[in-house]
C-alpha cells in the first residue's frame, strides 16, 4: 500500500500582473511544509509537478524546509497537472472589464465569475481561449492518477493546483464533475491532501489539511489564492 500526498502550491500572487509566482508567505508556507514531513521522518520516492513555475517554486521549498539535499528525488514535470487558465473561463463568460481584482468587490466577483464559469466549461456550453474542453483537462488528470496506480508505492508527492487536485479527488470519490468545484473554492495554499493506493484502487484518506500551520503564530498564514 502507498501514500499519495497532493500538495496545493503556496500562495501565489493574486491580483499582480504575473500571478505565477510564489509570494514570500507562499515561500514560507511551503518550507514549513516540508519541515513538517522531516519533523515525522516523512520523505517522498517520487514527486510529480505541474509545470508551472508556482508549482516548481513550492516544490523547492517544500525539499528545502525538509533539509532533503541531493536525497530529494527529481520532480517529473507533467502538464496535465498544471491549472486551468481562470483568466479564460472568466472572459468566456463576462468579456466586458471587471472591477480590480485586488479590491474587496473584485475579488468577490472575480471568484463568483469563475464558479459560474467553470460550471458552464464542464457542462461543455462555453469553449474558453486557448484551453482543453473539460473532458481532456479530466482526463489528463486521471492519467497521472492512474500512472501513480500502476508504476509507483511507497510515498509520492503531487504538487500542483487547485483544479487538478480537486479533480483528482472527485474522480477517486466517484463523485460528480460539479463535484470538484466545490473542493477547489475551498482548497487553501500548501494544503495536504493523503490517499492510499495500490494496483488496484486509490482511496482518499484526509482532504485540505494545514498540520504544518497548526501553531497559533501561523494564523495569519492560511490563505486561499
Amino acid at each position: 500500500m502507498g501514500t499519495l500526498y497532493l500538495v496545493r502550491h503556496g500562495q501565489a500572487s493574486f491580483g499582480a500582473d504575473d500571478y505565477d509566482q510564489l509570494s514570500p508567505l507562499g515561500q514560507r508556507q511551503s518550507e514549513r511544509l516540508g519541515a513538517w514531513f522531516a519533523a515525522r521522518g516523512l520523505r517522498v520516492d517520487a514527486v510529480l509537478t505541474g509545470t508551472l513555475r508556482r508549482h516548481e517554486q513550492t516544490w523547492a521549498a517544500l525539499a528545502e524546509g525538509a533539509r532533503w539535499g541531493d536525497a530529494a528525488p527529481a520532480p517529473q514535470r507533467h502538464a496535465a497537472l498544471d491549472e486551468y487558465d481562470s483568466h479564460a473561463l472568466i472572459r468566456a463568460v463576462a468579456p466586458q472589464p471587471l472591477t480590480d481584482a485586488r479590491t474587496p468587490e473584485g475579488y468577490r466577483q472575480h471568484f463568483r465569475l469563475l464558479r459560474d464559469a467553470l460550471a458552464q466549461w464542464m457542462a461543455g456550453v462555453i469553449d474558453p481561449e486557448g484551453m482543453p474542453s473539460w473532458d481532456r483537462f479530466a482526463h489528463g488528470v486521471r492519467s497521472v492518477l492512474e500512472q501513480v496506480r500502476r508504476s509507483q508505492d511507497g510515498h509520492v508527492l503531487i504538487v500542483s493546483s487547485g483544479g487538478p487536485i480537486a479533480t483528482a479527488a472527485a474522480q477517486v470519490l466517484g463523485a460528480p464533475a460539479e463535484t470538484a468545484i466545490e473542493l477547489n473554492m475551498r482548497l487553501r495554499n500548501s494544503a495536504l491532501s493523503e490517499f492510499t493506493f495500490n494496483a488496484r484502487h486509490i482511496r482518499l484518506l484526509t482532504w485540505n489539511t494545514l498540520p504544518h500551520l497548526d501553531d497559533p503564530a501561523c494564523a495569519e498564514w492560511v490563505t486561499y489564492a
